[in-house]
């Protein structure tokens, strides 16, 4: 499979040492120093892009992607205002993308997990619920995306909370994210139910960023020869 490497920073790098020894072929590699190499006939030879950037950059690079016929992987976070028109373009274009705010394989079972326990909790208003979570001092959104993602399946399935805020819960109706920026975490998000008499904590840890970038290669390779919008739960059937 040829892949086009979109942001080659340290996820990146991870992901190009991952595609090469799975026998796949680095045809193109963007960074913020050649965006002309979007024009080049190495990137249009692609059979998919797989994209780690910034919130700010990312809607264009998909944009740049599909107007080259280019499926689409993304890992980046802090774009999702603009998720519905990336939908709309998969939908009625013939498009195809897929996103996931973390494509660690714990994460997502971790995501299983948290849907799972939440609709239980849901049951037992005794238990306020919050979130914190870690990340390198690199990451430059808070929450972070895979934070939002557990907090929004909180929120679909806990009555009692409404809404998730940032830092502080302004009200009991809130979900409250704690987000740190320290040191190089590859990443650390952590769940609590607590209530007068004990808590309930479920915790994933990642150890590098190896298994993201894993993830996402397989996530590629799922992706090559579809059309549409698709995510984590297609892959892996959860």
């Amino acid at each position: 499979m040829k892949i086009a490497l979109i942001g080659y920073g340290k996820m990146g790098k991870n992901i190009e040492q991952i595609a090469v020894s799975r026998g796949h072929q680095i045809v193109s590699i963007i960074d913020v120093n050649n965006p002309e190499e979007f024009e080049s006939s190495r990137f249009k030879s692609a059979d998919v892009a797989i994209e780690f950037t910034t919130p700010q950059t990312a809607y264009d690079n998909y944009m740049k992607c599909f107007a080259a016929n280019i499926p689409v992987v993304s890992g980046t976070t802090g774009w999702l205002d603009k998720l519905e028109l990336i939908k709309k373009l998969c939908e009625t274009e013939g498009k195809t993308f897929f996103y996931a705010s973390n494509f660690s394989i714990g994460v997502n079972i971790f995501f299983a997990l948290n849907r799972y326990l939440s609709k239980i909790m849901n049951n037992f208003p005794a238990y306020d619920v919050r979130m914190t979570e870690v990340h390198h001092i690199h990451k430059l959104d808070a929450p972070s995306g895979t934070a939002i993602t557990l907090a929004e399946d909180i929120l679909k399935n806990i009555d009692r909370k409404k809404e998730w805020r940032l830092d502080h819960a302004e009200k009991d109706s809130d979900l409250a994210i704690t987000a740190v920026r320290e040191g190089e975490v590859p990443g650390i998000h952590d769940i609590i139910y607590e209530s007068d008499v004990d808590t309930l904590e479920i915790k994933h840890s990642a150890k590098s960023r190896a298994g993201f970038a894993l993830g996402a290669v397989v996530a590629a390779e799922f992706t090559a020869n579809k059309k549409g919008f698709l995510g984590m739960d297609d892959l892996f059937h959860f």
